[in-house]
């Protein structure tokens, strides 16, 4: 990770004034399993601490495990209670039911190409692209995967940044080419969508 920083500071002047103001990005990972995709709905546009007591309070109404089963004993009504908006209960519950019918996989989901992990998960209401490149990249640590797939992909980075041309790191390889959209995100969100998280922090 290290000589990835030195070298997108080297190569790109944006990326070494974000790094400079913000601190190189350390990653962090959770386990590829139901429960980390059920939190990244939980998280989507929360700031963290409000997602972390909407979390803890679904772990709690779960009964200690977030699991399909679990989740579908919840009624849309109680979920609601805990905290969470009606499109978020919405989408948790269709996750659960695709992981518990079986036409969402995680036990061998790390089998998969990049691909084919971002088909088997759009196919739940609430999942598109940019959640399942962050599984992808957090959960399955794939070292490259370039984010797309909303207003913070790294096609908006310049236009945000003023720079007014495409930034060379985005044609950086593996740990480089993983680490550039991270960081940009890291300078851009708390500008542009506070509160906004990543699928893990």
């Amino acid at each position: 990770m290290r000589k990835a920083i030195i070298h997108l500071k080297k190569k790109d002047p944006v990326l070494r004034s974000i790094i400079e103001r913000v601190g190189p990005y350390r990653m962090e990972f959770m386990e590829p399993q139901f429960a980390t995709l059920v939190r990244s709905i939980v998280y989507q546009q929360l700031s963290g601490k409000v997602a972390s007591v909407i979390y803890n309070r679904l772990l709690e109404a779960a009964g200690g495990m977030v699991t399909p089963r679990s989740i579908l004993k919840l009624t849309p009504a109680r979920l609601r209670k805990i905290g969470l908006s009606r499109q978020k209960s919405a989408y948790i519950l269709d996750l659960a039911k695709h992981t518990h019918q079986g036409t969402v996989v995680f036990e061998t989901i790390h089998l998969l190409s990049d691909n084919e992990v971002i088909e088997h998960l759009t196919v739940v209401k609430g999942i598109g692209v940019w959640t399942a490149h962050m599984f992808l990249m957090f959960a399955l640590r794939r070292i490259d995967v370039l984010p797309t797939g909303e207003s913070g992909s790294p096609h908006g980075y310049p236009q945000s940044l003023r720079t007014g041309r495409p930034a060379q790191a985005r044609r950086n390889r593996s740990h480089r080419r993983r680490l550039a959209p991270l960081l940009f995100r890291r300078g851009l969100v708390p500008l542009a969508q506070p509160g906004h998280q990543d699928l893990v922090k």
